[in-house]
Order: structure tokens, then C-alpha cells, then sequence
């Protein structure tokens, strides 16, 4: 019989971990912890285990749609976990240790062949790969050049700003675009404005607050385009924590077999405002490969994906 309990100790607060243009991370001190003990068949498998993760409540929306993730998963399985919550100020590498060494139990982030050697993956794109739709910043008097474009040697021409250390920045250098590496995230967005490269592709989640954040610049985003790559977004835990990995990877599976986990995806607020303004359906696709992926990436389940001519 399906049970929750939710034991409310000190307040929430934990940071997420993308490992995409900008990296935010989770670290630790206990805040708060749910019980699950769902039932999908049989009896639970002995004592409750502990599921320690960095979040901080109501700061990072990606943050927040990973742990309402989390929470989907364990309510199908048949196990007792409980969920701690923990804060504290933790470097991107400190974190990826943390869960390795099992200070922390689980962090979310993308997907490429070095992370996957780090941690064990949960094979499941949490976002439908929706972080590898790419739409691009430009300045407004530079759209002629892209509505000439419909082809990757079209877009070849162009050149591109990217920071130094992005996995999008060697995914684009793959394709050969012609790209300028920047060390400093804010200089991105002077440097377009300034007419250093002709457009900064950004996740489709990002270009608008952006823009908005930046008043000063005069800034827009492309109108016809859309670079797509695959991008996946999982959670990951430690390699000697494989039970986990599989416990939850069974209890994602579940909820998209019975549609909770569309239902969850298409009422995020940030996905239903991408979808809103990026108008993904009505873009010109260029399609580039990724040649950071691993082998485990589940290319060929198209379930796992986001059909954009299903919108």
C-alpha cells in the first residue's frame, strides 16, 4: 500500500549541479528528510537507507524539478529510503567527490564520458533532453545573417562565443564551428554586443532572463534557429552504490510506463515557459553530434526523449 511519511526537521536548502555552461553544486548539514516506503510488489526490502543530497528550496529551479524527480522514482519502488537534506559550500570537484566517497549519496548533472567514469549514472535523461535544444543570442542587427542559414555548412560560416571550459564548447568545435573561447561568463554577452562573434547559443531555458538581466546590452534572441544535439541530464551516485542506481532507474522507468513522468516534465513551469517562448516546433533544426556522450546513453529509446514534432 502506497505510503508517505515526511519528517520536517530545519529548513531545506542544498544548490544543484549542472554540468553545462555554468556548474552549481550540492553540499551539506541536515535540513530535512522524507521516508518512502511504496510498494509496487511485495514487501519492503528491510531497514530504511539514508539518501543524503545537496538542495536548496525555492533558489535553483533545476534543483528543485531533480528532486521532484528523486521523490517520483522512490514513490514506485519497493524499498525504504529516506531523503536528508544537506547545505554547506562545496566546489564543483568536491561535490563529484563527495558522492564517490559517499559523504553525499547523490548529485545530478550531464552526461559525458568523464562524469561517467567519476560516478555511476542513472541512465535516464531527466530533462528529455531538453538541455541539448539550443537557441542563440545575437545582436538584433545581426538576423540577416542567420535567416540565410539552413544547413551546418551555412552555420559554419558564422562564429560563435562559448566559455572556455563549457561541454557545449567542444561539442560546437566537433562540428566545426568556429568558436571563441572566454574565460569570463559575464564577458560573453559585451563581447556579442560588441560584435567580437556573431552569436551565443545558450540552453533554451536561458536566453530571456538573461537579456533581461542585462538591460544595457543590446541584445535579442535568433528567431529562426535551433542547434540539437543529445544532452542528457542524470542523477548519479557512487559506483559502489549500484542498488540505488538501479532502484531508481526502476522506479523512473515505472513512471514513464504509467505517464507520471511526462505529466511531471510538461508541468515544470520552466519547461511549459521554454516551450512557450522558444517555439521549438517552428525552428529550423541543425543537428550536430556530440561526441561527448558514453556509450551508455539510451539513443535508441525514443521514450526517453523529447519529440519535438509531438508539441
Amino acid at each position: 500500500m502506497k505510503n508517505n511519511i515526511f519528517r520536517v526537521g530545519l529548513r531545506l536548502s542544498l544548490l544543484a549541479f549542472l554540468v553545462l555552461p555554468l556548474s552549481l553544486v550540492l553540499p551539506l548539514s541536515a535540513a530535512f528528510t522524507t521516508s518512502h516506503a511504496f510498494a509496487d510488489s511485495g514487501a519492503a526490502r528491510g531497514a530504511t537507507e539514508k539518501i543524503r543530497i545537496l538542495y536548496e528550496d525555492g533558489v535553483d529551479a533545476i534543483g528543485t524539478y531533480c528532486m521532484g524527480m528523486v521523490e517520483l522514482a522512490l514513490e514506485s519502488i519497493d524499498h525504504n529510503y529516506e531523503i536528508e537534506v544537506v547545505t554547506g559550500d562545496y566546489s564543483p570537484a568536491r561535490i563529484i567527490e563527495s558522492v564517490r566517497t559517499g559523504e553525499l549519496t547523490l548529485m545530478w548533472g550531464s552526461g559525458d564520458k568523464d562524469m561517467e567514469q567519476q560516478l555511476l549514472p542513472v541512465h535516464i535523461p531527466l530533462y528529455k533532453g531538453l538541455l541539448g535544444h539550443r537557441i542563440m543570442i545575437i545582436h538584433p542587427d545581426n538576423q540577416y545573417k542567420f535567416d540565410q542559414v539552413n544547413t551546418l555548412e551555412d552555420l559554419q560560416r558564422l562564429t560563435f562565443g562559448q566559455g572556455t571550459t563549457w561541454a557545449d564548447t567542444r561539442i560546437l568545435e566537433h562540428n566545426g564551428l568556429h568558436v571563441h573561447r572566454v574565460n569570463k561568463y559575464p564577458s560573453l554577452f559585451y563581447m556579442i554586443d560588441g560584435g567580437r562573434f556573431d552569436a551565443l547559443p545558450r540552453g533554451v531555458q536561458e536566453p530571456w532572463s538573461e537579456i533581461a538581466s542585462r538591460p544595457e546590452l543590446d541584445l535579442t534572441v535568433e528567431q529562426r534557429l535551433m542547434l540539437v544535439y543529445r544532452m542528457p541530464f542524470y542523477l548519479y551516485v557512487s559506483h559502489d552504490n549500484p542498488q540505488l542506481a538501479a532502484d531508481l532507474e526502476r522506479g523512473l522507468r515505472i513512471a514513464i510506463a504509467d505517464g507520471r513522468f511526462d505529466e511531471f516534465f510538461f508541468n515544470d513551469p520552466t519547461v511549459q515557459d521554454v516551450l512557450s517562448k522558444a517555439q521549438l516546433q517552428n525552428r529550423v533544426i541543425i543537428p550536430l553530434d556530440n561526441p561527448t556522450m558514453s556509450a551508455g546513453t539510451p539513443v535508441d529509446e525514443p521514450e526517453l526523449w523529447l519529440d519535438i514534432n509531438a508539441l
